[in-house]
């Protein structure tokens, strides 16, 4: 599925403004990350762009959340394995991600809001965000405080955590305009 594709069945779905940039942040770690680790970027950025499609349908149940997800991407002709990642997505449903897709999206999930909240501090300038800054709000815990560093951590036995952080930024650098940032 081409982005804009991806982005008109996320936007038929999800009104919320910020859970639409939330997605689309997902989307861009996800696209550096599979193209560090040798992945189809497209494919990732694909799943990170719908992975929360159904949030607000479900309105947060996270009974519900990743469930619903699949079944509106099953419906809209998506392969099963893109189905399948976003039903398991949700970490109060699953676990034991031990694929680098599952574990990468689950760091993207939360990276992209430290990553944005570092950029809001600097005036909105991800430019000036640079992984010394992604680790050392990470270390103050009350910086996004709704950001589950517990789940980013995973990733460093999929790839160096710097280097990660180095995705997040640059994917989300590559998508500031469209994230409100500079």
């Amino acid at each position: 599925m081409e982005r804009t594709d991806a982005l008109a069945l996320l936007f038929r779905h999800v009104q919320s403004g910020s859970l639409r940039s939330h997605c689309v942040a997902t989307g861009a770690v996800m696209r550096e990350a599979a193209a560090a680790l040798g992945a189809d970027p497209v494919r990732w950025e694909t799943i990170g762009i719908l992975h929360d499609i159904d949030f607000e349908e479900v309105e947060g149940d996270m009974q519900r959340h990743g469930i619903r997800g699949a079944g509106i991407l099953a419906a809209a002709g998506m392969e099963e394995e893109i189905c399948s990642v976003v039903k398991r997505h949700n970490h109060h449903l699953s676990g034991g991600y031990t694929a680098p897709l599952e574990v990468v999206l689950q760091a993207a999930d939360a990276v992209s809001g430290l990553v944005i909240a570092c950029a809001l501090v600097k005036g909105g300038a991800v430019t000036g965000v640079t992984g010394k800054t992604v680790r050392k709000k990470f270390r103050e815990k009350g910086f996004a405080a709704g950001c589950d560093r517990d789940r980013i951590l995973p990733v460093d036995a999929v790839m160096p955590l710097p280097e990660f952080y180095g995705c997040a930024i640059r994917g989300i650098t590559r998508q500031k305009e469209e994230l409100g940032l500079h």
